[in-house]
This record gives C-alpha cells, structure tokens and sequence, in this order.
C-alpha cells in the first residue's frame, strides 16, 4: 500500500515573497501592514486545495538573523538586511494563521527552517512516506531521494531527484558539497575562491563527495577539466575554508524540537480563533472563507 506523501513547507519563501509582491495598501485597523500574512494566508489555501494533504508541516525560522551555523562563522547571513519590524510582526500572525488552519508548525531558536525540514523528511522517510518539500531554495534540494519531490509552488515547477541533478548539475546529495565548494553569495558562504559551478560539478561527477574528493587531491591534475592543475592548487591552498563551508552547507536532520512531536496529521480547522484572527487583521470573505474550507 503506498503511503501518502508529506508536505515540508519551507515558510520564510512564501512570507518574503508576499511581502515583496503583495500591495501596501493591505493593513489592519490600527494601520500595520498585513500584505505578508495575507499572501502567506493564499499560499496556504492554495496548497490544501490542490493538494488535499494530510500530513504537512510548516517550518520557521524562529530568528531570521542567527542560527548554530552563525556560532561556527559569525558572518553567516551577515549580508542581509535585518527584517524590518513590520515584516517580523507578520512572521508571528503567518504561524498564527497556520495553527488556525490546523497545521503543524516548527520552530527552533538555534536551528533553521532548512534543518527543522531535514529532520522531518528523514523522520518520516524511514516509515515510508515519499517527501514533498515545498520551496524555491536550491539548499534543500540535499534533501530529495528516489520518489520524493522539490516543488517550487510559485513556478509550479515539480522535480524529482534526476530533474534536479539536471537542473543543478549535480545529485541532491551532493548538493551541500556543490555549495560548499562554488560558495553561496546569497547565504555569505565564500567556497573556494575560483571553483564555479561548472569545475564543481566535475570534480563532483569524477569523485563523488567531498571527502573523497580530498582524500585523492592529487588526482585533480590529471582529470580533463580547463585549468586542473590550477584547480588542484586552489583546493589545497583553501581546504579550511571548503571543510567550514560543509559544516555551513549541510542540512542538520537530527533537531530534537523536531522530533519531539513529529506527528504531522492535519487537525480540525479552529473556526472561531480563525475568524478572530482575520477580524483583527481586516481580511475580506473571499479569503476567509477559503481558509476556513481548506
């Protein structure tokens, strides 16, 4: 009997991009804009109306500006620009808003939404389920093995794990290493200076994983890649900086928070604090009512 599938929706996506696309003009009575939550709010029901699911977690990043991974290199993340009040304020109503809708959210003070989602991909993988991660960053793709899929729901755009070894050039497995060794401008992980994609995903494809790829560093020279013997050179002079930069790269799938209630099964929608909660945010029928029905 095939399992149903479980949905890990990765949160801060779909906020950000409300927030980005979404009119100014949507506030609540005292005049706080509301546009993040109210788009989030569609997304949602969205999801549910073409999805039915019943298993479906939505993670968030609990601090949008430190993590464990900031203990290991303080200037993580470092190049973005804090969150404006009024953006985190809205963070709050989203997770409220979910809750209402009878979903199971996550939150960790010093894990990510990345490692909250790997650790329940794994969790629920090991009893069957095909995973469904629900997001448009390339990160997560480390996760998706054989029947699970990466779904960027903004493009409608499905891949399982060959697509996006096409569309990366690499195995989603190898996909922290990629990372570590090309860098992550939009993370502020520097990799190693002069290793692009494309060299990456060679050494990835001769090699297999990074350490292997370490341990027959000698072998570099050799191989049918433009400039190796440079490349070689490169590897060897910034091993430090690619090992921090896995450390950074990796998805964590042991959060204890996690897995402390994994249980994903949707519950009943909470009708009268949803309606509180649309009443205090001054959201129209139209919505409300589809996130009631979700």
């Amino acid at each position: 009997m095939k399992l149903p599938s479980v949905y890990l929706v990765d949160a801060s996506v779909y906020i950000f991009r409300a927030w980005f696309s979404m009119p100014d003009e949507f506030v609540n009575g005292a005049g706080e804009p509301t546009n993040a939550v109210y788009g989030f709010s569609g997304f949602l029901c969205s999801l549910l109306e073409q999805t039915a699911a019943e298993h479906v977690a939505i993670a968030f990043d609990e601090s949008l500006s430190t993590s464990y991974r900031n203990e290991i290199y303080p200037e993580y993340k470092a190049n973005r620009d804090p969150a404006p009040e009024e953006l985190k304020r809205q963070f709050g109503w989203a997770r409220s808003v979910a809750e209402a809708m009878g979903l199971q959210c996550y939150a960790d003070a010093r894990y990510e939404a990345d490692d909250l989602i790997g650790t329940l991909a794994e969790y629920w993988r090991e009893r069957g389920h095909p995973i469904c991660v629900v997001t448009s960053d390339k990160d997560l793709a480390q996760l998706v093995r054989d029947k699970d899929i990466w779904w960027d729901f903004s493009r409608n755009q499905k891949l399982n794990a060959q697509q996006l070894a096409k569309k990366f050039g690499v195995l989603p497995e190898q996909m922290a290493d990629f990372l570590a060794l090309t860098g992550d401008a939009v993370d502020n992980i520097p990799g190693v200076p002069g290793v692009g994609p494309k060299s990456a995903s060679a050494l990835l494809g001769h090699f297999g994983d990074f350490d292997s790829l370490f341990e027959r560093l000698e072998e570099v020279q050799h191989l049918r890649i433009r400039g190796a013997k440079s490349l070689q050179t490169k590897l060897e002079n910034n091993r430090d900086a690619a090992e921090l930069a896995r450390k950074l790269t990796v998805i964590d799938t042991g959060v204890e928070s996690a897995l402390a209630s994994p249980d994903l099964t949707r519950a009943e929608v909470d009708t009268a604090t949803l309606n509180r909660l649309f009443d205090d945010l001054s959201f129209g029928g139209m919505l409300r009512q589809r996130c009631l029905r979700a």
